[in-house]
């Protein structure tokens, strides 16, 4: 990826901090990451536990290579991330009978019953953000299109 040049005099507001796109999303990321957490204490888990209960819900029996590429998650990171889980009694971990280089994330029953409790974590989300439903998936899309061209 090459970077454009930069401007030979760039305007003295181009580096004020209330000014930078990357602090935006780093100051709202806090915050969002800030209202999850009792929602998510209450139900026993992390964030990165719930982003990947949330893709488990969607569809079980992802590779963990394959989680890994749906959350921009390393293996270094996510493997402790999936033994906390397993010895946690929510998911389980099982070698591929076809491939068994691979492994396979299975929610468990507990796993899968977590998922009523979380249900009403979306709707408390929304109310919070003080944004009508269509603007915050509006601006999820735009987030979305914006991760994905800033992606090798």
């Amino acid at each position: 990826m090459t970077l454009p040049a930069f401007p030979a005099s760039p305007s003295p507001a181009a580096l004020q901090l209330d000014h930078q796109l990357c602090f935006a999303l780093y100051s709202a990321s806090l915050a969002m990451t800030k209202l999850y957490k009792p929602l998510l204490d209450a139900i026993g888990l992390t964030y990165p536990q719930y982003l990947v209960m949330l893709v488990l819900w969607e569809q079980d029996g992802h590779t963990v290579s394959e989680l890994g590429d749906r959350l921009s998650l390393d293996s270094g990171t996510l493997t402790p991330l999936l033994k906390r889980m397993e010895a946690a009694g929510l998911v389980q971990r099982q070698r591929d009978l076809q491939d068994e280089r691979r492994v396979r994330i299975a929610l468990t029953s507990a796993g899968q019953a977590l998922r009523a409790q979380a249900e009403a974590i979306p709707a408390c989300i929304l109310a919070h953000s003080h944004l009508p439903l269509r603007e915050v998936q509006a601006l999820t899309r735009q987030l979305q299109t914006l991760r994905d061209s800033l992606q090798p």
